[in-house]
């Protein structure tokens, strides 16, 4: 059973093609980082757009590579949501139609339910029930999973998601986008011990998030400052992703301990940050825990995730369905049941 998925929620576009027995056969990603760069961040329309040139051709060279007919296709799985609702609609449109033309049912994926499930192409796919971070530049989550494609929300920013919070910081600090792995790059010639920032709402019981008070902390730490010298931007990344990455791993903690679960489960964007990861095998519980993360280049957002999590939404596969839905909101807990 072989499942084309797509993805374009944002700012890449992803096309794969997964078997059932013999597992991703071949992957393609585009990042529209360049055409954004000059803008310091994604500007929807132009996102949209570029999907819509390099989503066909995509499909089209992922089939000639395999060798794939589309009768050979099982299901086309693509991003529903959350995400930009014109990039979403391009993916949503380019699957609906493949699958009227194809005659096969095509169904509309979580786009985080899609990053948790990468974690099931590693050599050593996590076992239910665990914790799962969930967290990029749109999601800071911990969910409760106690079976496949059943979640309960445990706690999520209020505010700023964790990688939006990168970003924001990175251009405080005049760097590029995507700002994320620029804050972790120049956060390595930092001082640790010059500034001690905030955890926020570590003091506090519950498991929610809250980074925008820390982005204003750091924005007033550079004001402060005056015209900062390259080392001070660099202990003030240093401080901001120290900051960010102690309070999630204290609320990782929390919710282990909460739940009682031995595995955690790490995926989106901002799990390939190398900070976050060496906090996390350091966590100080009462008992130890197995951590899984996707592999690297399966961190952000792409096609296989997609693919892969159609395959767990076998029993929503609708054939005669050509609705085109995309909702740039949509709360992971309204994920329908596998057995509906």
């Amino acid at each position: 059973m072989r499942v084309l998925g797509i993805e374009t929620s944002c700012d890449e576009t992803g096309i794969a093609l997964y078997d059932s027995e013999a597992g991703l056969i071949a992957d393609l990603l585009y990042s529209q980082i360049d055409l954004h760069q000059a803008y310091g961040g994604v500007v929807p329309e132009l996102a949209s757009r570029d999907h819509i040139r390099k989503c066909l051709p995509m499909i089209d060279q992922i089939l000639k590579q395999t060798n794939t007919l589309p009768h050979q296709i099982s299901a086309i799985a693509y991003t529903e949501g959350p995400g930009l609702i014109g990039a979403l609609l391009v993916g949503a449109s380019v699957a609906k139609s493949l699958a009227l033309a194809w005659g096969i049912p095509a169904v509309g994926i979580h786009h985080m339910e899609g990053h948790l499930q990468a974690t099931q192409m590693t050599e050593t796919p996590p076992e239910y029930p665990f914790v799962a971070l969930l967290v990029s530049g749109g999601h800071t989550q911990l969910m409760a999973c106690e079976e496949p494609g059943t979640y309960q929300l445990l706690g999520e920013s209020m505010d700023d998601a964790a990688g939006e919070a990168f970003d924001k910081v990175a251009k405080m600090l005049g760097l590029g986008y995507p700002g994320g792995p620029q804050v972790a790059k120049l956060a390595l010639e930092g001082d640790p011990n010059r500034f001690t920032f905030p955890r926020p709402m570590t003091t506090k019981p519950g498991l929610n998030f809250s980074f925008s008070g820390l982005k204003t902390h750091t924005l007033n730490t550079l004001n402060r400052l005056g015209p900062p010298t390259a080392q001070d931007r660099a202990d003030i990344a240093r401080a901001f992703e120290d900051a960010v990455v102690d309070t999630i791993a204290i609320k990782c903690a929390r919710a282990l301990e909460q739940t009682g679960f031995s595995t955690l489960v790490v995926a989106g964007g901002v799990s390939a940050n190398t900070r976050l990861r060496s906090a996390l095998a350091s966590l100080p519980l009462r008992q130890s825990i197995a951590i899984n993360y996707p592999a690297l280049k399966y961190c952000t957002d792409n096609g296989a995730m997609i693919a892969i999590a159609g395959l767990l939404r076998q029993s929503q596969w609708q054939l005669h369905d050509h609705a085109i839905v995309a909702r740039p909101r949509w709360p992971m807990t309204e994920l329908p049941g596998l057995t509906t």
